[in-house]
């Protein structure tokens, strides 16, 4: 059995579907690949570096040759020399040896010169780190000039398929095995004056303007592999926990938050998208309304001027009154309209017939999957249109949602305390490879950590009690005042969990007009049951609520924020039928990268990052 285990050991592994061997599979062994010396295998990557060393052909003492057949310019003289022998012994039998003939032969037949060999053609080995993107080592290949031409390989980026047998290095340090190449299956070459990634040092930000290049470098391909493994961990922490997935839509008609701006979803294009219905015979117009109120004054100037007709001039008073009410109402629908252009565009010719946006929240959604199926939860991409632009906001930004039915705001605290931990210690258990890179070149303290958030409790504070200490703050000035019902913004949030608590905190029970409609009101009448939970280093990385399940509160909110009616009764119908407690939150996974790599800004842990005038591909 003990033989068996080593043979397998020794063996290589090929990915399923193709006949190469992945580097992880080699270079990630705990005996660095050793094991498989002798190994012969196919493998592919991109060229990280390269290094050529010439060797220089050794010298030997010029001999005679013969001429070769084919060669040019050989005269008789050089052919005769090389018969001299031959003739001397014809001489010596005839002459019996009594009268030498070497000095008139001598004379005759000058004294051969020797022919110099060609010196053999120096000859080239080529030293490939080369990085398929399975993990952040990457694998010494070996290349001598009798192989291929070296030239085409050395160029950073060149993509190559090589086939060989693995050798322990030669030099002892960083690599411990090497690929002995024996074939050149692929080169893909790189045009090198044009590729981003020919400069020995390029910054991130400047990679941006790139992302299609960006996943090459080794710091973006370990940041993409972590976003992986988080993908991965927050699927199993909830399916382990009984959780549904739903996909809920990335088009809507309504507007989940309530609140800020939405990108705008139509097929209506260029004056068409401005195109609107014939006007009602009875439309009223303001300019002209406004000038019935100044015929309407002069009538009551005229009438009050005689005693006569009380009734006539009551009357007129009253018209005036409704014709100034009806004032106030048209530019109340102006102001609307400047706000937001779209409400003055017919619908009825675009894609859905109505107004629909990109979805900036899932929560709404879920909730009506949550009170048939229990515990649900997605996770997706939602969509944002402020016109802003920070290292932790992006008009795009991927979201892990969560909903369940019969559950209160402290179950959805816990739940969201349990997630976070999960990742945490998630992330190092299953990318050790890549948290030793990130925390040599990012952050060197992201490994202790993570590893206190998997066992830290969280500090729990109301609104009120961190707005108290904001106030009471003697060693920090805030740009944003802390008076009357404001948001606390990054800047307070980080005070408060990198220097007043010094760990993760969780500020609950906001005032309602800081919060959603749909947040549960509580028994006050001024706070909700909400909470934001903030870890150092990056701030708010979950918000979650109980949500209002009483419908005339509800209905309530909506009207106290303005919002369309319309837009919510099918979410209304949820509380008209089968009305349930219940209670989610939502956690910014791009934040949550952010976090567990240490890095500053979130554009660098998104693949394709979008923000306020830049979308490169």
């Amino acid at each position: 059995m003990a033989s068996k285990e080593a043979k397998l050991a020794m063996s290589v592994t090929l990915f399923k579907y193709s006949n190469r061997v992945i580097l992880k599979t080699i270079l990630c062994r705990e005996d660095r690949g050793l094991g498989l010396i002798g190994e012969r295998v196919v493998i592919g990557g991109w060229v990280k570096s390269s290094k050529e060393i010439r060797k220089e052909p050794t010298s030997s003492p010029p001999r005679a040759t013969l001429p070769l057949v084919g060669q040019k310019e050989v005269s008789c003289v050089e052919i005769l020399q090389t018969k001299v022998p031959f003739f001397r012994s014809i001489i010596k039998a005839f002459s019996g040896g009594n009268q030498p003939p070497r000095d008139k032969l001598d004379s005759a037949v000058s004294k051969p010169t020797p022919l110099p060999l060609p010196p053999p053609p120096p000859t080239s080995t080529i030293f490939l780190q080369v990085s398929d993107g399975s993990c952040t080592a990457s694998l010494q290949v070996v290349v001598d000039s009798s192989v291929a031409s070296l030239g085409h390989l050395t160029q950073t980026g060149t993509c190559v398929l090589v086939e060989g047998e693995l050798k322990q290095s030669k030099e002892q340090g960083k690599h411990a095995i090497e690929l002995k190449a024996e074939k050149i299956l692929h080169i893909g070459m790189v045009e090198q004056d044009k590729y981003p990634l020919s400069k020995k040092k390029i910054l991130l930000p400047s990679l941006r303007d790139f992302p299609h290049f960006r996943p090459r470098t080794t710091t973006v391909a370990s940041f993409t592999r972590i976003r992986d493994a988080l993908t991965y961990g927050t699927h199993t922490f909830f399916q382990q926990n009984g959780f549904i997935h739903v996909h809920i839509p990335i088009i809507t008609t309504t507007d989940c938050e309530g609140s800020g701006e939405k990108f705008h979803v139509t097929s209506l294009q260029g004056k068409a998208s401005k195109k609107e219905e014939p006007k009602a015979a009875d439309e009223v117009n303001l300019a002209v309304v406004k000038a019935a109120i100044k015929e309407k004054t002069k009538l009551i100037e005229e009438l009050n001027r005689t005693e006569s007709n009380r009734e006539a001039l009551y009357a007129a008073m009253q018209d005036l009154k409704k014709t100034n009410e009806l004032v106030s109402q048209l530019e109340s629908k102006e102001r609307e309209l400047s706000k937001d252009p779209l409400k003055a565009v017919s619908f009825k010719e675009d894609f859905f017939a109505r107004q629909t946006y990109l979805t900036a929240s899932g929560r709404l959604h879920l909730e009506s999957y949550a009170c048939a199926l229990g515990n649900v939860y997605s996770f997706g991409p939602r969509f944002r249109a402020e016109k802003v632009e920070t290292s932790k906001s992006m008009a795009e930004m991927w979201m892990v949602e969560v909903e369940m039915a019969f559950s209160q705001l402290e179950g959805a605290m816990n739940c969201a305390d349990d997630l976070l931990k999960h990742l945490c210690k998630w992330v190092l258990e299953n990318c050790s490879d890549d948290m030793k890179f990130i925390s040599k070149r990012v952050d060197r303290a992201i490994v202790d950590r993570l590893v206190s958030m998997t066992s830290t409790s969280f500090e729990k504070v109301s609104y009120a009690e961190a707005v108290d200490i904001l106030k009471k703050a003697t060693d920090k000035i805030f740009e944003a005042k802390t008076e009357g019902a404001v948001a606390l913004n990054e800047e307070h949030l980080s005070y408060l969990a990198d220097e007043v608590f010094k760990r993760p905190i969780v500020v609950h029970s906001y005032p309602k007009e800081l919060k959603p409609f749909y947040v549960r009101v509580n028994d006050d009448g001024k706070t909700v049951a909400a909470f934001d939970m903030v870890v150092p280093k990056v701030g708010t990385l979950i918000r979650g609520s109980q949500n209002e399940e009483r419908i005339n509160v509800l209905s309530t909110r909506i009207t106290e924020m303005g919002l369309e009616r319309e837009q919510y009764e099918w979410y209304l119908d949820l509380r008209r039928h089968g009305t349930v407690r219940h209670s989610g939150f939502s956690l910014a996974f791009d934040l949550m990268v952010l976090f567990v790599t240490g890095i500053l800004d979130v554009k660098e842990t998104i693949p394709f990052p979008r923000s306020y005038g830049k979308a490169n591909c």
